[in-house]
């Protein structure tokens, strides 16, 4: 259970919550400060990143060679999907 949890719908939840953070900003705003926004983010989730690395493998236990890749996979999938989402409203924006 502790692999869906962490390994799953943390990441999941991290990226969704910076991908509506993101469109908020992009709508409020502008094209430029959305942009400013994902370079921010690009730290703050490396920070979440190490953050769920660290509590996965150091505080449950969990088996690293499947956990790690678990986490960096739905993690890299939901930053291709956060990437297409914010093109799309960035295109739209115009």
């Amino acid at each position: 259970m502790e692999y869906v949890l962490i390994g799953i719908v943390a990441p999941v939840l991290l990226n969704v919550v910076h991908m509506f953070i993101g469109i908020l900003i992009l709508l409020k705003y502008d094209n430029i400060s959305s942009l400013g926004f994902s370079g921010i983010s690009f730290f703050t989730k490396t920070i979440g990143m190490f953050y769920l690395t660290w509590l996965g493998v150091s505080v449950f236990n969990l088996d690293f060679r499947i956990f790690v890749p678990l986490l960096a996979f739905f993690w890299f999938l939901t930053h291709i999907i956060e990437a297409f989402v914010i093109q799309h409203f960035l295109t739209r924006k115009k």
